[in-house]
């Protein structure tokens, strides 16, 4: 049997990031050493039957600095992958923490090939000390050559854990177990001597998705909103007065914002402006209340502030119709 063969795209974070000594686990950005890929992989600890890689240049910035420009570049570079390596068998990109969830949930819905795509990144530096980078890299290496990998979407791979791009968040600033799906959980581990699933994700994801960003040269404009106590319209007019076609309140759970801003977002939904109704509590659904229904506004469901926000900007390439869109939020 085959041991598969992997392309490694870099695109940098803390993954590839060298501090200034092996105690430097917080202030590394400072040192401005990030390793490519290739540098990666050239370090990586293998064995005689781990999965034949080789690096794919892209970047080696902060997360902080992805945008829609680096998430475009990444879909294309992943079809121009497999188009051109029939053996390919999967794809990993490196990245940093700060919001590899962001991009692994945009690959979800956009992407359009059929291998896994793995993300994975590290909570410590390449040269710290107990630095989790390279076996992060290894356990994402062989999930993505995992034939049980096929079929999941958009992987994301950190701590020995494999999440579904959909459902995985941070919820920690430097622990190593950072990264978890707090309601629907795990969906395999990654051991030492076998790779282990346990369940597969319902809603739809790559390769059967209904985006397309060849056409995009930016995605619409949608905001979030961050719902806090004494909270007034002023940054919901804000972001209506930037041209913002839809806006993402991450309001208090289980899914509301103050009067105030619901009055302006209310006004906001009748003039055609798309309004999600999401929670800053970080898990559960947004039930579908009559006051979400009388207001004009769509339940996140269960993503996130930042998820639905990547879900609302794609969705408004395809239709205004709020309808329509409220069904994305259902089918993904």
């Amino acid at each position: 049997m085959s041991k598969g063969r992997v392309a490694v795209i870099g695109t940098g974070g803390t993954i590839g990031a060298v501090g200034r000594d092996v105690f430097d686990l917080h202030d590394y950005d400072a040192n401005g050493v990030i390793l490519d890929a290739a540098q990666l992989l050239e370090a990586l600890p293998r064995r005689e039957d781990d999965p034949v890689c080789y690096a794919v240049p892209f970047s080696a910035v902060p997360s902080t600095r992805i945008g829609f420009a680096e998430w475009r570049g990444l879909a294309q570079l992943c079809a121009r992958l497999v188009a051109d390596d029939p053996e390919l068998t999967g794809i990993v990109i490196t990245h940093g923490t700060s919001t590899l969830e962001e991009t692994a949930y945009f690959l979800n819905l956009t992407l359009t090939v059929a291998i896994p795509v793995v993300l994975v990144g590290s909570m410590r530096p390449s040269n710290g000390l107990s630095s989790d980078g390279a076996l992060n890299l290894r356990n994402g290496i062989r999930v993505a050559a995992c034939p049980e990998a096929v079929g999941l979407g958009v992987l994301v791979v950190l701590n020995d854990e494999i999440h579904s791009a959909r459902d995985v968040t941070k919820c920690s600033n430097s622990r190593v177990q950072a990264f978890q799906s707090p309601v629907h959980g795990l969906l395999g581990q990654v051991d030492s001597d076998r790779i282990a699933f346990y369940r597969r994700p319902l809603r739809a994801h790559a390769p059967d998705t209904e985006f397309e960003i060849e056409p995009m040269e930016a995605l619409p404009r949608v905001d979030i909103l961050y719902a806090y106590v004494g909270g007034d319209d002023v940054l919901a007019r804000a972001a209506i007065g930037a041209g913002a076609r839809g806006i993402v309140s991450a309001g208090f759970a289980p899914g509301a914002t103050t009067q105030a801003e619901k009055a302006a977002l209310r006004e906001a939904a009748a003039n055609g402006i798309i309004i999600v109704q999401s929670s800053r509590a970080g898990a559960g659904r947004v039930p579908e209340t009559s006051g979400l229904a009388t207001s004009g506004f769509l339940s996140a469901d269960d993503l996130t502030p930042q998820k639905a926000r990547i879900l609302l900007a794609l969705a408004l390439t395809r239709s205004d119709d709020v309808n329509a869109i409220e069904g994305m939020f259902r089918r993904y």
